[in-house]
């Protein structure tokens, strides 16, 4: 008789160890930012890289827990400019109400994910669908509520969640708070995916949500939190747009599309059940060391669309096709 040979645990998980396909394309493209301007190799650059990239990479790890659940959520973009055109109209100036009008600001923002949550959970809205009427709803009455121009006045104990920059940091030389904002965010995402039992149901909603209910996972309860958790995201991404580039009737424009493409670029599933933190973050670093490069060769803001249209194209094609090899 022969005996199958069997593999040490070692070897099969080493065989599941797969490089992040949005790490390689984030150094790739790193890379040629650093053949083009080489000062970008400075740790000091790179952490401004972070603090201008810290936004988007936010958004995109609280959209990674919709996507994970099988949804979308096109009104984070939304969310986040009513947060600044709100947070430059509550505070005027007036330091001293800033932390109030920012506990105000995400109260704002968990409204927005539990109506998103509530409509596709108990409603059977196609998230598309229920996300983009709320994306209308809350621009309409952003740009209502200002008058459809910017107004007000943020201070500067705000403007620093954005801006502020330690200087003559050991190693590193400068750190900016929105690096600590970003890290901080990153390892909360990462902890309610994987060290959770949430993490396990979203999967398993975006995996087969039948399934799942008959299995005993909350599926609603699941897809409304991570519909809050978008949120949440959204409204932490607008404070830092606000901080770093002050108010803006357009702040959050097309952000919740970056976010998407982000997600599916550094590998998650579309269609729900497969992603990680590290697929949203890498992303998102890669979207954004794409948009860096193409300001860095002068192409026009219109080209970048257009490249930003086809990379979203080119990443849900990519994502369809692995899906069915494995399937």
């Amino acid at each position: 008789m022969t005996t199958v040979p069997q593999s040490s645990p070692s070897r099969r998980q080493a065989a599941r160890i797969t490089v992040n396909s949005g790490l390689v394309i984030f150094v790739a493209l790193y890379a040629v930012i650093a053949f083009l301007q080489p000062n970008y190799l400075e740790p000091g650059l790179f952490m401004n890289f972070l603090r201008r990239a810290a936004p988007l990479v936010i958004l995109s790890c609280g959209q990674l827990y919709v996507i994970l659940t099988g949804g979308f959520d096109l009104s984070m973009g939304a969310v986040a400019t009513l947060v600044v055109l709100a947070a430059s109209i509550l505070i005027n100036g007036d330091p001293e109400t800033t932390w109030a009008v920012i506990g105000a600001l995400y109260a704002m923002g968990i409204a927005v994910g539990l109506v998103n949550g509530l409509v596709v959970a108990f409603l059977k809205v196609p998230s598309i669908i229920a996300t983009l009427g709320t994306m209308l709803l809350v621009n309409g009455l952003a740009l209502a509520w200002s008058g459809g121009a910017a107004r007000g006045d943020l201070p500067d104990n705000f403007r620093n969640l954005g801006r502020l920059v330690w200087r003559n940091v050991p190693v590193i030389g400068t750190l900016p708070l929105a690096a600590l904002v970003l890290t901080g965010f990153v390892a909360l995402a990462w902890f309610g995916l994987n060290a959770t039992v949430y993490g396990k149901r979203a999967l398993a909603v975006g995996d087969n949500p039948r399934a799942a209910e008959l299995a005993g996972t909350p599926v609603a309860a699941t897809r409304i939190l991570a519909f809050v958790v978008s949120a949440v995201s959204a409204a932490t991404a607008g404070i830092l747009l606000g901080g770093f580039s002050g108010v803006s009737v357009n702040a959050g424009e097309g952000l919740e599309l970056q976010a998407i493409a982000a997600c599916v670029i550094g590998g998650a599933q579309l269609l729900g059940g497969r992603g990680s933190v590290w697929s949203a973050v890498f992303g998102a670093l890669s979207l954004f060391a794409l948009f860096t490069l193409l300001n860095l060769l002068g192409l026009p803001q219109a080209l970048r669309d257009s490249i930003q249209g086809l990379i979203l194209i080119a990443a849900v094609g990519a994502s369809m096709w692995g899906n069915r090899r494995r399937t």
